[in-house]
């Protein structure tokens, strides 16, 4: 089958929101190809995040990013491009510049997709412990190294952006041992499998996409420490009644803003609450959020525009 894609020129700071804007109009799949990957590619192993590449096989863009999403063709009608274009131009009044904003379509095989995933995907060192492999590549971990085996097929999320990086550097900071975990929107599973490699104990998935869903339990089968989370479909943490002791999402500001209650409904007093995928402009906004809504700030962590944010839910000690 060919799938039809759609290609968004835009800005570094824009990927991860038109990213969500393919996704949300359809996409079941994401490739991010973005300049700023060969900002520190001198000494020609790491890139700007720590990720291990190959120069000489990724495409020399000269500046901005490329967003490319993959439809299946019964999905894809004309009018499609004209309500991304939309979308994606919108994103500047939130804050973001998502220049030039241009959008283009073509076709890919199946066979072309996988041959792109293995070109452009390398294992990442992404925090002390953690380390993102594909499932394809011979790895051999170093002592301590902890794995978090992904394909991501035509799904989302291998672990290199910086929200993903910040999120996984959050949960090596904040797990101890044994903790409860709610992981929100979770994409391909990787922070469900990076909290059971942590030694969390209990841990249950969301994604309100299907895909994504599909996704996550092919990415958790891949990781036999993770054989025991669940996921399900859900919008965010609608209908669920708990209490655990940490609820993690690494989604869109616009999205946290709404979980913020969720998750405070479903944290034992003195609960963590980690997030990411926090843009520059809205970090205060998101931070002032949690604080009103009875959250306590612990710690910030940043990587270039992105912030993450580690709060706990007020107990006896506060």
């Amino acid at each position: 089958m060919d799938w039809m894609q759609m290609t968004v020129e835009t800005s570094t700071a824009a990927v991860e929101a038109v990213a969500y804007q393919l996704t949300s109009h359809g996409a079941v799949g994401v490739q991010i190809d973005d300049a700023a990957d060969f900002a520190k590619l001198s000494a020609g192993k790491y890139g700007q995040y720590g990720e291990i590449i190959d120069p000489q096989a990724l495409p020399h863009r000269e500046q901005g990013a490329a967003v490319t999403g993959y439809f299946p063709p019964q999905s894809f009608g004309p009018e499609l491009k004209l309500e991304l274009e939309a979308a994606v131009k919108k994103l500047a009044d939130f804050g973001l510049d998502p220049a030039p904003a241009r959008v283009t379509i073509g076709r890919l095989s199946d066979d072309d997709w996988a041959h792109e995933w293995q070109k452009y995907y390398h294992p990442v060192r992404v925090t002390g412990q953690l380390t993102v492999v594909p499932a394809w590549a011979d790895y051999q971990p170093e002592a301590g190294e902890k794995l978090l085996v992904l394909d991501p097929g035509m799904a989302f999320g291998t672990g290199t952006h910086p929200t993903t990086k910040l999120m996984l550097q959050a949960l090596e900071l904040t797990l101890r041992g044994g903790e409860s975990v709610l992981d929100v929107g979770t994409g391909s599973g990787v922070l469900s499998i990076a909290a059971k490699q942590l030694g969390a104990g209990q841990v249950a998935a969301y994604d309100l996409d299907p895909v994504a869903v599909k996704s996550a339990k092919e990415n958790l089968a891949l990781n036999p420490v993770a054989a025991a989370v669940t996921v399900k479909q859900n919008s965010l943490l609608e209908g669920v009644s708990t209490q655990v002791d940490l609820v993690v999402a690494n989604i869109l500001a616009e999205i946290i803003l709404p979980l913020i209650p969720q998750a405070l409904a479903n944290l034992k007093p003195g609960g963590r609450f980690l997030t990411s995928g926090i843009i520059a402009d809205k970090f205060a906004q998101v931070k002032q959020a949690q604080e009103e809504a009875g959250f306590v700030i612990d710690e910030t962590l940043r990587i270039k525009d992105w912030y993450g944010i580690i709060a706990h839910k007020k107990g006896e000690a506060d």
